[in-house]
Formats: C-alpha cells, sequence, structure tokens
C-alpha cells in the first residue's frame, strides 16, 4: 500500500484531527491489537500505565507500549484572572475520560505536562515558592529547554504552556480524548504530534516496517521485518526502562519539596522530535556496526539480533566507555547513556523499594512517527508535505538536570570529562544519524493536581 503526497497533507487543526492519514494505517496493519488486561489501577502518578503486556524477545523480558500516541501542545486560551474556573472546567474532562477508560493501553492513558510559561504567567508566586528544588543542580527541577552539542543549529526550543500525551490501543479512545479537550475551549493548539508502536513480538512484519514501506521512506525495505523502532533495535525492554516509581520526584532524594507535598509523585518531561536517517544508517552502517554505534563497541552479538540484553549486569561505567574510545575511537549510544542514566549503586526509596545498583532511572514513552515534523502545527513551515521517519521522543526523569546529564552523555559530556567528538561525528553513537527538530521541558504533576497545577493558590 503506497500513499499519495495528498493523503500526507494537513491544512488546518480541525482537518488533522478528522483526516484519514497515514495513521489509519495502523490498524489496518495490526487487526485487533495485542490482547491486553481489561482491568488497570489507576495510580497517583500520572505518566505510569497499568496494564502494559510483557514479552519475551530473544530470551529478554519486553515492554509492548500502546499501539497509537498523540501529542497535543496548546498555549492556554484564557485570561490570568478566569485561570480558576479554566481548572475546574478541564478537571472535569479528566475526571470523565477517567470514568469512561481504564488509565492502560487497553483503555487510555493522558498524561498533562505543563511548562515554564504556564509556570511564570498564570501563577508566578506559587511557582517561585512551591517547584521543587533539584539539590543536585542547585536549581529548580523545571529548566529551560537548550540546544546541545550534536543538535543543529536551527533546533527550536519551544514555549508552550503545555503539552498532552494520550496513549491507547484505540483509535477512537484518542480521538474522543482529543475531542472533549478540544471543547472545553481553554487551549489554543500549537502542533498535534501523532505516531505509534509495534514490534513484530508475534511474528510477521512490524508497524515500523510497513508503515515506512507505505510512506516510502528511503530504506524502508532495509528495516528488519520485526523490528520495534526503525533503526531496527528494540528500545523497550524492562530492564533498560526505569522501574514505578523511580523517575518521581521524591524516590532517588534528589529534589527538595521545600516543605510542601504538592508535588510528591510528579515527575519531569522532556520532548522533543527527532529526524532519524533509515537509509544511512542501514547503508553505511554494516550490522557490527550498528551494535557497537548503539550499544558499545566490540560487543558480541549473533547477526540479525534485534533486542539486545541491557540489564544491571551490562552497565558501561564511565572508565568503560573511555577505555573503548581509547582502544577503538567511537563511543557506543547506550553505553554512553548509562553513565548517568543507571544507579551507581543500590538505593532504598521513601517507600521502602529497593533498587540496585545499575537500575535505569529514566522512564521513555518516545513512539515511531512519520510527522514531518508535527501532524499539524499553527506555523506552516512545520507541516512537511511529505512523511519522513522519526520519533517523538518522550522521557520522565526525576529532575530537569538529571534529563540534562543523560542527553550530554550522549554526546560523549560523561561525568568524568568530555570525550572530544566534532558535532555528529560517525563514532558518537547515533548522532550522525539523528536530527533534533524541536525541544521543550515540563513538569509533570501528580494526577491530583494535574488540572493547572497551583491555580487554586
Amino acid at each position: 500500500m503506497k500513499l499519495t503526497r495528498r493523503q500526507f497533507v494537513v491544512g488546518t487543526a480541525a482537518g488533522a484531527v478528522g483526516a484519514a492519514g497515514v495513521y489509519e494505517l495502523v490498524d489496518q496493519f495490526t487487526g485487533a491489537g495485542p490482547q491486553r488486561a481489561a482491568a488497570a489501577a489507576t495510580f497517583p502518578e500520572q505518566h505510569l500505565l497499568d496494564g502494559v503486556r510483557v514479552v519475551r524477545s530473544d530470551g529478554i523480558e519486553v515492554l509492548v507500549p500502546p499501539l497509537h500516541h498523540e501529542i497535543l501542545t496548546a498555549r492556554i486560551a484564557v485570561s490570568r484572572r478566569d485561570v480558576r474556573d479554566a481548572q475546574r472546567t478541564f478537571a472535569g474532562v479528566l475526571a470523565g475520560l477517567d470514568r469512561d477508560y481504564a488509565p492502560s493501553p487497553a483503555g487510555l492513558g493522558v498524561t498533562v505536562a505543563w511548562g515554564r510559561p504556564y509556570f511564570d504567567r498564570y501563577v508566578p508566586r506559587a511557582a517561585a515558592k512551591l517547584i521543587p528544588h533539584d539539590r543536585r543542580a542547585d536549581k529548580s527541577v523545571l529548566l529551560d529547554a537548550e540546544r546541545f552539542p550534536s543538535d543543529p543549529g536551527d533546533t527550536r526550543l519551544e514555549h508552550n504552556d503545555v503539552a498532552i500525551l494520550v496513549r491507547s490501543d484505540s483509535r477512537d479512545a484518542i480521538d474522543d480524548a482529543t475531542k472533549r479537550i478540544r471543547a472545553s475551549k481553554i487551549f489554543t493548539l500549537t502542533s498535534i504530534r501523532r505516531g505509534f508502536a509495534g514490534g513484530g513480538f508475534d511474528g510477521g512484519r512490524s508497524l515500523p516496517k510497513q508503515m515506512a514501506q507505505a510512506a516510502q521512506i528511503p530504506g524502508a525495505d532495509l528495516i528488519p521485518d520485526t523490528a520495534e523502532l526503525f533503526l531496527g533495535f528494540t528500545s523497550t525492554q524492562r530492564a533498560g526502562m526505569g522501574p514505578a516509581p523511580i523517575a518521581n520526584f521524591e524516590t532517588l532524594g534528589y529534589v527538595d519539596f521545600r516543605g510542601s507535598e504538592y508535588f510528591r509523585q510528579g515527575t519531569h518531561m522532556h520532548l522533543s522530535h527527532i529526524h532519524e536517517d533509515v537509509e544511512a544508517w542501514y547503508l553505511n552502517f554494516d550490522f557490527d556496526e550498528r551494535v557497537a554505534t548503539a550499544f558499545k563497541p566490540n560487543l558480541a552479538v549473533r547477526q540479525g539480533t534485534q533486542t539486545v540484553r541491557q540489564g544491571p549486569q551490562d552497565v558501561s561505567s564511565d572508565a568503560d566507555v573511555r577505555r573503548d574510545h581509547r582502544r577503538t575511537g567511537r563511543i557506543g549510544h547506550s553505553a554512553a547513556i548509562q553513565t548517568t542514566s543507571r544507579l551507581l549503586q543500590d538505593h532504598v526509596g521513601v517507600d521502602g523499594t529497593h533498587f540496585p545498583k545499575g537500575t535505569a532511572i529514566p522512564i521513555r514513552a518516545d513512539f515511531n512517527t512519520l510527522d514531518n515534523p508535527f501532524t499539524w502545527s499553527e506555523l506552516p513551515d512545520e507541516i512537511g508535505a511529505l512523511p519522513a521517519a522519526g520519533v517523538h521522543f518522550v522521557v520522565f526523569n526525576p529532575t530537569g538536570d538529571d534529563f540534562r546529564r543523560n542527553r550530554l552523555a550522549m554526546d560523549g559530556v560523561l561525568p568524568g570529562g568530555k570525550i572530544p567528538f566534532a558535532p555528529r561525528d560517525r563514532d558518537q553513537g547515533f548522532n550522525s544519524v539523528l536530527s533534533t527538530t524541536h525541544r521543550q521541558n515540563f513538569l509533570v504533576p501528580p494526577r491530583r493536581h494535574r488540572s493547572f497545577p497551583l491555580a487554586e493558590l
């Protein structure tokens, strides 16, 4: 199945929401979708989903994300004087969705994240007192976005008031949720971002392979048939994802709540869009080079393996990464990030949960996309006429600085100092085939304060 140029062009936000478009192919390719548990627990954290299926791939436990993903970014459409009414209105919308859908892939997951512009313009005094403080960085947990060494010079640093992440196996559920949110009239959309997830864990061709071929993405035929991502390797293995509630503000002790429990069970979210050069990845790197680039140099992996073990026992230290660089001239993507994204020692959380050394901290919720870079935007140059392979990168960390440390490590800026690389050097992990177009940081309140946090104060 091939798509015409016209099927990818969307003129207005209303058109984007109602358009058939490329993402309707997800249901055509997957049919009924994966089997899920119908019941789900409602967590105090709004960034966590219950009922996530676990399968085994190459003998390793892998989490199966929801099929459909959508992100709405927006400005608040009411005055500061009316923000309390807006808080009540939006709380009612969210409560209605909670009544109608379980907070799981089989139902609907909604995560509402708030940007610095909201806090600065609408609740500045309360925010100055109550937004948690990062002890390690001696800064707020919510930082302005920045360009990193491997980012292009034209990467846009966004200033949205809010980002709403909606996830489900059901496209109808997502459409219902976004329709209700838009009908509240309290937001002015700035962008709509869509995508999908679904590796071929049950056999047959995966969604990334089928969607890339349908969209005629250069290099689509080179994607492994059962790949979870366009770039081939599995990214949602259980041991590589932070376990709940490790990314909460309170869990690792990084945060000072400054005498208030208001944001307890909240977290930090980074959102970015990244173009992926699929053709260059498969043509310029053979399988062994892709393993070395994605994970670490000289890692022995059976040809064609897609799920490479990344448990606590496989974690690279700062010294390991530097030694590999001295010997080979390159660093691996996962190995470099592990120097800041894994626990350096055993830790017991505030709730008594034991996290062993090497446990992952970030909880990722990123997904494949054919947006170029967005499904719809208020800015015409952010709606490409042709599809492009990429990822809407979503990750939850205990603080904004924690994300920053992880991202700098990806560029060779490690805890022990910088490994010199030219920007997007071929030997610098994935960076030579990735190009970030947009970035922004957000604060994710706990579920009880997800609607216009601090407005009642």
